[in-house]
Order: C-alpha cells, then sequence, then structure tokens
C-alpha cells in the first residue's frame, strides 16, 4: 500500500512539475513569439512596427512589477486559487490580444496578459517547490526551465510561420483551449498551499520595488536603442538604482517585508543570486545575437537562420535526460564549473563563425551550446533551492523570479551594447569589412560576463547541494 502511494506521490509531483512547466512555456512565447509578426500587426493597426515595441514593453513592465508582490498574494490566497485565476486572466487577455484593433487596446490587453503572467511564473514554481522532496528536486527544477531556454529560441520561427499561414491574431487565439485545459488541471493538480500566517501587505515595499523595477527595465530597454536619449536613460538608471537601494534598505528593518532577504546568507542562494544572475544575463543576449549574426552579419534569409537556430533548441532538449545523473555523479560545483567552461568555449566559438564555416560545423557548435546552457541553467537554478529552508521557501522563490526578470531584460540590453561597443572598435582596427564583426565583438564580451560569473562557483564547498545531488 505504501508503495503505491509512494508511485502515486511521485506521480503527482511529476504531473504538477509538467503543468507548471506548459504554463510557464505558454506565457514565455508569448512573450518572444510576437516578434516577427510585429510588420503584420503594425499594418493593422496602422502604426510603425516600431511602435509595436510599445506592447512587448508594457507586458515586460508588468511583469517586473507585480513578481516581488507575488509571494506574498501565494501565502494569503492559496497557491491553488491564485495560480488557476492567474491561468484564467492570462488566457482571456491573450484572446482579446487577437481582437485588438488598435495599438491603444492591444497594450491594455498586453498589460492584462502582464498581471496573469506575473502571478503564473513564480506561483507556480513555488508550488512545485514546497511539494517536492529534495531528492526529486532535480528533476523537478528541469522540467520547469526547459521553456525559458526553449520559448525564446522557437518563438519568432513560430509567430512568423503562423502569421505567414494564417494570421497574427491566431498568435494569441491558440492561448485560448491550452489556457482552459491548463487551468481544470490546474485546479485538480496544484495543491492549495499557503501561509497560515496572516502578515500585513507591505505597501511601502511594493511601492519602491515596483519603482525600481520600472526605472530599471525602462532603462535598461531605452539603453539598448540605437539612438540613446542619454539624460533621460541616465535619469531613469539613477533613480531605479536609488529606489532599489531604498527596497533591500527597507526590507532589512521591516516587520513584514514583502521581501525577506535572509535567503541571501544561504550560501548556494547567494551564490546563484551574483554569478547565476551573470549566467542568465549573457545567456539571456543568445537569442537575440544569434538571428542577427545569421541574417544581418552573413545576409541568411529568416528561414534559414531559424534552422539553424533550432539547432540550440536541439541541444536544450537532448541534455534534459542527462542532467540528474551528471549531478548525482559529479556534484553541483565540479559539474557547474566544468560545464560553465565549455559553456563559455561554445559561446566564444560563436564569434569564430564566418558565411563560409561548414555547414555541420555551425550545426555541431549551436547544439553544444544548447547542451552546455541547458545543463548550467538547471544545475542554478536546483542548487538555488536547495539548502533553503521551507519557512524561507516564498521569499527565496520571489527574490530569485525578481532577479530573473532583470537578467533577462540586462541580457538583451547587453547585446545591443557590445553591438555598438562592436562597431566602434572594428572601426578602430580596421575590420569593418569582416561579416558581422561587431556582432562577433559583442558575443566576446558576453563570454567576458559568463567567465566572471563562474569565479562565483569557487566558493562552494565541495558538498555543495548534497541534500539534493546524494552526493557525498
Amino acid at each position: 500500500m505504501s508503495d503505491n502511494l509512494s508511485f502515486a506521490q511521485k506521480r503527482g509531483i511529476s504531473l504538477t512539475a509538467l503543468l507548471v512547466a506548459g504554463a510557464f512555456f505558454m506565457e514565455f512565447l508569448d512573450g518572444t513569439v510576437i516578434a516577427t509578426a510585429l510588420p503584420e500587426m503594425a499594418r493593422t493597426f496602422g502604426v510603425d512596427a516600431v511602435d509595436l515595441n510599445i506592447g512587448m514593453s508594457a507586458y515586460l513592465l508588468t511583469l517586473a512589477v507585480l513578481i516581488p508582490a507575488s509571494g506574498w498574494i501565494a501565502d494569503r490566497f492559496g497557491a491553488r486559487k491564485v495560480f488557476t485565476l492567474a491561468l484564467g486572466i492570462f488566457t482571456v487577455a491573450s484572446v482579446l490580444c487577437g481582437l485588438a484593433n488598435s495599438l491603444e487596446q492591444f497594450v491594455a490587453m498586453r498589460v492584462l496578459q502582464g498581471i496573469g503572467g506575473a502571478l503564473m511564473v513564480p506561483v507556480g514554481r513555488l508550488a512545485v517547490l514546497r511539494t517536492t522532496p529534495k531528492h526529486q528536486l532535480i528533476t523537478a527544477i528541469a522540467t520547469l526551465t526547459w521553456p525559458a531556454l526553449v520559448a525564446p529560441i522557437i518563438g519568432p520561427p513560430l509567430g512568423g510561420f503562423i502569421t505567414s499561414y494564417a494570421s497574427w491574431r491566431w498568435i494569441f487565439y491558440i492561448n485560448l483551449p491550452l489556457g482552459l485545459a491548463a487551468m481544470a488541471l490546474a485546479w485538480r493538480l496544484i495543491p492549495d498551499v499557503h501561509d497560515d500566517e496572516r502578515r500585513p501587505f507591505d505597501g511601502i515595499g511594493f511601492v519602491s520595488t515596483a519603482i525600481a523595477m520600472i526605472c530599471l527595465v525602462y532603462g535598461l530597454e531605452m539603453l539598448g536603442e540605437t539612438s540613446i536619449n542619454a539624460a533621460a536613460t541616465a535619469a531613469l538608471l539613477t533613480a531605479g538604482a536609488a529606489a532599489l537601494w531604498f527596497s533591500l534598505r527597507h526590507f532589512k528593518r521591516a516587520a513584514h517585508p514583502m521581501i525577506r532577504l535572509d535567503a541571501l546568507k544561504v550560501q548556494t542562494f547567494g551564490v546563484t543570486m551574483y554569478g547565476g544572475s551573470l549566467f542568465r544575463t549573457s545567456i539571456s543576449a543568445v537569442p537575440f545575437l544569434l538571428p542577427l549574426l545569421f541574417q544581418v552579419g552573413f545576409g541568411m534569409d529568416a528561414f534559414h537562420s531559424g534552422l539553424l537556430v533550432l539547432a540550440v533548441f536541439a541541444g536544450n532538449l537532448t541534455m534534459k535526460p542527462g542532467t540528474t545523473p551528471l549531478i548525482r555523479a559529479l556534484g553541483f560545483k565540479k559539474l557547474l564549473i566544468i560545464n560553465g567552461l565549455l559553456n563559455v568555449a561554445a559561446l566564444l566559438a560563436c564569434a569564430f563563425l564566418t558565411p563560409h564555416t561548414a555547414m555541420w560545423l555551425t550545426v555541431v557548435i549551436l547544439f553544444l551550446g544548447g547542451l552546455f546552457r541547458s545543463m548550467q541553467f538547471t544545475g542554478i537554478s536546483t542548487l538555488a533551492f536547495a539548502d533553503i529552508p521551507a519557512g524561507q521557501m516564498s521569499y527565496a522563490n520571489t527574490l530569485f523570479s525578481t532577479a530573473t526578470q532583470l537578467s533577462v531584460g540586462l541580457g538583451i540590453t547587453l547585446g545591443a551594447i557590445g553591438i555598438r561597443l562592436g562597431e566602434k572598435i572594428s572601426g578602430w582596427l580596421g575590420l569593418s569589412t569582416v561579416p558581422g564583426i561587431s556582432i562577433k565583438i559583442s558575443f566576446v564580451l558576453i563570454t567576458l560576463i559568463c567567465l566572471i560569473g563562474l569565479f562565483d562557483l569557487l566558493r562552494l564547498p565541495r558538498t555543495a547541494g548534497s541534500s539534493v545531488s546524494n552526493k557525498k
């Protein structure tokens, strides 16, 4: 009887993780899939394609503002209710995005969609973290991390396919049956975990964090634009940094802070927040830089560029079954350092690709890069929660989600800044005629950022995360 219960519990955990991962995929995909549909959407709304960037920005800013409050909301009302409601909001907003006939309507619905997404991702992860035993955490986190790796890769070509053969509106309509099915499953599978202590809402922390996130995310986006308003960008980033400093100071002193910083004292969590954020920032630039290298640098068409980038996706998926055995065999520290160096080498190899590089070699480099990035992403995300006490899980999850959101935004900005620096450096060195040289220099920059992040892993003890990896 106990064996049957154990099997049922394991099966329930895996189904919950799969459901949450599916919701994550839907949410991450909607953040990237419209990139190739922007020209067609612009024609529908009667505006320039560049004007639609506000739709993407509004979505990202809504996520940034509400993610810090997600932990308190889940603790207060229960993960099952909040996650199901988030799915409902996201699904309804998706349909309304498809029905929009003006830019203003579309932006309003993207904000509503962002509200659903902001609650969906952290609350879903929290439900899995709170109900998964330590020895199954690697598998659960591996399941939760693949959407973040896969969606940016397949989103643009999928959006282009739907737009070409149906209509851009179907990018949003397809979420309706998926969302309804996910809501039905969520009510059955997501445990109704909540905090019995009714702590008050931290209004000061929420407002200061919201100001910090809006200023930083929007300032970083402006930093990555072709024509920079230096004064406005500097003002936003300065205001964001000041608000962030105030928020951190407030969280340390408040009786009931929205985000507790105690988890940073746990060494494994601290390492994944500092060095891990540099890794997440660097790999977030890859889906942005690769299509530019192939299309702008090498003159490929979008279709063939998309096919090449799918090699990264294939590497991500191929690594998933090997993640748990490798962590158990080598332990977190050794594996993350060795795999991290391989990931750095794969990133740097992209800077040496040329229009004349053999196709099979390009595919192998991209495939191996997908393998190493998948392993590192899963390993760091698992190690982050390996030693966190159950009572601190909600706060740690909120802090991790907020840092991840900032890292993703910074990654794209970093790629754009690298390209502009590359244009200047290539001019100084007389290399401007080399195909894609500015984008290649950007790859070198993000490789250095990734390498710097690896040094933080040296602080880990050899037994780091052993309660999860079972590596003694």
